[in-house]
């Protein structure tokens, strides 16, 4: 074979693989948040079954054209039921399709996704409460994870045949509660489920996690299998939680880890069982460390993976973004204060089912778009969706912990700041002036 032969087969090896970026069985290791994250610290894991659709919440079958898979976890006192799926999309951002994925999110509106989208597809088994109002209970878990946590995904090939087995096996075994934190929690489910595919290579860490199996540790085997079997062309990537004025979740972590980064579950215990104490220190530091984020990828629902944004290009958008910042705060008066423009706002949705905030300004009511489909075909003034990609654009640049964007990511968000600036920017000469000293393409 010629060196120009062996290129294109080498070129098309790789655009084949980039184009199925999502098939087979992905692990998602999802960061812990509220109680979990000050407490706990483990937080969740699911299974992404790309060619494995929900018929519904507890029916499985294969894909059609054009479908995304769906996300497989146990659950605590959701129906009754072991286990629950729920396509791709609605699990991360509790929407139908990509494009109605909202660029800013508050407590309140990612509340009403999650109830507009039970009222949609999920009353069979999250069904309205007795005053017609959203149940109690745990089924928000089910969708939106997105909104609340930063989720790493690792992911290997499987076969149509090992998804055939999986299909009938989950259809035909009783769909029951088991879980238990400690020995039927979802990281158990997980590990089963990957074992289904891939027997025996997922199992707890009697000491590092005291014979609870922990999210962590099976991404941890999961990847490490990964790298040792190259024929099953391991991914990882990172699902980045969505900006907004929700808390940002925290770093995932084993059981012993939490404990030695505790100080007062630490020192108490020190002086209880001293040696106990020390077998958790050396789980906790020793040499089966794991890095989550290491070589992830950012995920996109429209395109493939692509690498996160470098630290040079970081530093230019900064740039860029100081230099808009003061006549921004001059021009804008509610930029600072858009955090309260969002909470008072009142959430709906448009005829596209993209998210909308209705915004009262004075005496009037004006309809802000919070989606990248319907922000620009907003009635409320400019100034409000400076303000939200703005603060966007700050969480995007922020620096330390998971990955928040890729450059194409940040990119878009530049090129639409800078539309709606020059979309209302026709009343400031100094705003005028400065976006015309502004580069307009991305770095």
């Amino acid at each position: 074979m010629t060196t120009r032969l062996k290129f294109a087969a080498v070129l098309l090896f790789f655009l084949s693989v980039g184009s199925q970026a999502y098939a087979g069985v992905t692990l998602l290791l999802e960061e812990p948040y509220s109680y979990d994250g000050t407490f706990g610290g483990t937080g969740h894991a699911a299974v992404y079954l790309s060619r494995i659709c929900a018929e519904s919440p507890v029916v499985l079958r294969h894909c059609a054209a054009g479908e995304l898979g769906a996300v497989i976890s146990r659950y605590d006192g959701i129906a009754g039921h072991d286990w629950i799926a729920i396509p791709l999309i609605p699990y991360l951002y509790a929407v139908d399709n990509a494009e109605n994925v909202p660029l800013s999110a508050d407590a309140k509106l990612v509340d009403f996704l999650r109830d507009q989208y039970r009222r949609d597809h999920l009353e069979a088994i999250a069904p309205d409460g007795a005053d017609g109002e959203p149940p109690a209970g745990r089924w928000p878990e089910l969708i939106g994870a997105g909104y609340r946590r930063t989720i790493y995904a690792y992911q290997l090939a499987t076969t149509d045949e090992q998804d055939d087995r999986l299909i009938r096996k989950l259809n035909s075994d009783p769909n029951q509660k088991r879980f238990n934190l400690v020995t039927h929690n979802c990281a158990d489910f997980a590990r089963n489920l990957i074992n289904f595919y891939y027997p025996k290579i997922l199992h707890r860490n009697v000491i590092g996690d005291l014979g609870v199996t922990t999210p962590k540790q099976i991404a941890r085997l999961f990847v490490h299998f990964g790298e040792r079997h190259p024929e099953l062309h391991l991914s990882s990537f990172v699902i980045p939680q969505i900006p907004g004025s929700i808390g940002r979740s925290s770093p995932v972590h084993g059981v012993a880890e939490s404990i030695f980064r505790k100080k007062k579950y630490t020192l108490p215990l020190l002086l209880v069982h001293p040696i106990l104490t020390s077998c958790l220190v050396v789980a906790a530091l020793g040499p089966g460390r794991f890095n989550p984020a290491h070589n992830a990828m950012v995920f996109d629902p429209n395109r493939d993976l692509e690498p996160p944004l470098a630290a040079a290009q970081r530093r230019v958008y900064q740039n860029w973004l100081r230099s808009l910042k003061r006549p921004l705060a001059e021009d804008n008066v509610t930029a600072a204060a858009w955090q309260q423009v969002e909470a008072d706002a009142v959430p709906h949705l448009d005829e596209s089912g993209n998210p909308v905030l209705e915004v009262k300004l004075g005496e009037d009511t004006v309809d802000l778009g919070v989606s990248r489909s319907n922000v620009l075909r907003s009635s409320a003034p400019p100034e409000l969706v400076e303000s939200m990609l703005v603060t966007r654009l700050r969480e995007e640049l922020r620096n330390g912990g998971s990955p928040k964007a890729s450059a194409r990511d940040v990119a878009n968000d530049w090129e639409l700041l800078q539309q709606v600036i020059i979309a209302g920017h026709g009343k400031s000469e100094a705003l005028d002036a400065r976006l015309t000293a502004m580069p307009s393409n991305a770095p």
